[in-house]
């Protein structure tokens, strides 16, 4: 089987995620998940960069747009938060996208907005 990248750092994140969405559940806006993921990262010393920015060049270039990630943890694990009915492909590749622009391997996309956490974990 192959090892996953950053698994131990990966799994206290989704933890984090998790016990945010067991007390807040579904139903808040993104902002409510990603102050209080803030406070659960910090209780659980977690490492983060809140709203993170991410800078993007084109042939060697650094363009004026920036990304911002809602958070990078561990100073290398992009966290992208929504609040959402559900994922899709669209989502996925903005992170992917974020991976790319900023040279990390991995990027955690969270849904908050359903009624069980979803998470993906999107390895570059």
């Amino acid at each position: 089987m192959k090892d996953l990248v950053y698994e131990e750092e990966s799994y206290k994140i989704i933890g984090a995620c998790m016990n945010v969405h067991s007390e807040l559940g579904s139903g808040f806006l993104e902002a409510v998940y990603q102050e209080a993921l803030a406070l659960e990262f910090k209780n659980l010393n977690i490492p983060f960069q809140k709203e993170q920015m991410i800078e993007i060049y084109y042939r060697g270039q650094l363009l004026d747009k920036k990304y911002f990630a809602d958070f990078v943890c561990f100073d290398k694990i992009i966290i992208e938060l929504k609040a959402l009915d559900s994922l899709n492909s669209k989502h996925e590749s903005q992170v992917l996208n974020y991976l790319k622009a900023s040279n990390y391997k991995l990027g955690i996309l969270v849904n908050f907005g359903s009624k069980s956490l979803e998470y993906k974990r999107i390895v570059l």
